[in-house]
């Protein structure tokens, strides 16, 4: 029996360098195999996963050996961490590894979107010439980023837009309204309610974790406030945003444009994702935006480092 499982793709670089003396096993598609899976963590002491390895239940409960759990990402509603912490296991989430990466995403979606001249190329290739179709495309600078969640994601998103010439709102009902959160390098950032947020903004960006109290926070309600030629990006976690909703919204140019890069089903499934056909202005990635070369080395070696050091210590 393997002491460290790592359920999902890893940076292999990572795992030689950082769990090298442990006995490991790496197979990016365990997740994919239930009944190898369940045995593969029966004898474990560390299990390493990312978002699709649902750790809870009967898997959890067969990892009776289990010390530690790597989460190569930052998101924990695939873990039980009330059972972990019941038994004694550490969590360890590799915060701050990707937030590069989704900050990156969300402006370059929000470009995108904003001009909406870039699903031209195949029209140019045939030969057509759409230039007056494509005069209204929008800049960034100047106009307001409203950011659900104030966390260190959407932190390093309001220094880049900031830098575009962007001004910066934000919503978190966690971060006191005297926080030195609200002070960043480039100036202050406009605390706002939520729904006064969505109304003033240009871009919305959610960077909230999916819990009873955030699910479906993004309704027809609430997209209803918004601008009807704003934009809205979802790299945080499926199930905050009513899918359907967002596309109505888009089908009735009730909204100017969304990335959604999280669903509440992932892989997001052909009957739920036909809803988006014929949606206008709208990018949709399986869960990609913290995905990088970078961040995944990052990620990886940050994980492995943690799961080792735990290890080691006890």
């Amino acid at each position: 029996m393997a002491d460290i499982v790592i359920t999902e793709f890893m940076d292999e670089e990572a795992i030689a360098s950082c769990l090298a003396g442990f006995d490991v096993l790496y197979d990016p598609h365990l997740v994919d195999k239930p009944d190898e899976l369940t045995k593969a963590v029966a004898g474990a002491r560390g299990v390493i996963v990312r978002n699709s390895t649902q750790l809870r239940g009967d898997l959890l409960a067969a990892a009776g050996k289990l010390r530690a759990v790597g989460r190569l990402g930052v998101g924990l509603d695939n873990i039980d961490v009330a059972a972990c912490e019941k038994r004694g296991i550490a969590v360890y989430p590799a915060t701050g590894a990707n937030d590069v990466s989704v900050a990156e995403y969300v402006i370059g979606t929000a470009l995108f979107l904003l001009r909406g001249t870039y699903y031209a190329t195949f029209e140019v290739i045939a030969g057509r010439w759409p230039r007056s179709r494509l005069i209204g495309g929008r800049e960034i600078a100047g106009k307001r980023l409203g950011l659900v969640g104030f966390g260190s994601i959407a932190k390093e998103v309001a220094v880049r837009a900031a830098a575009m010439g962007m001004q910066v709102s934000a919503y978190d009902p966690h971060v006191p309204a005297d926080a030195p959160a609200w002070t960043q390098p480039f100036g202050k950032v406009e605390r706002l309610p939520l729904d006064e947020l969505l109304a003033a903004s240009d871009v919305v960006s959610l960077h909230v974790p999916l819990t009873d109290e955030t699910r479906n926070l993004i309704d027809a309600s609430r997209l209803a406030l918004m601008k009807r030629d704003a934009i809205l990006i979802n790299a945080a976690r499926g199930g905050v945003v009513d899918e359907e909703a967002v596309s109505q919204a888009l089908k009735e140019n009730k909204l100017g444009g969304a990335a959604l890069d999280v669903f509440d089903e992932e892989p997001l499934p052909e009957a739920k994702g036909v809803v988006f056909g014929g949606a206008p202005n709208v990018i949709l990635t399986p869960h990609i935006a913290g995905l990088t070369v970078e961040s995944n080395r990052r990620v990886s070696t940050v994980t492995a480092q943690r799961i080792a050091k735990h290890l080691s210590e006890g």
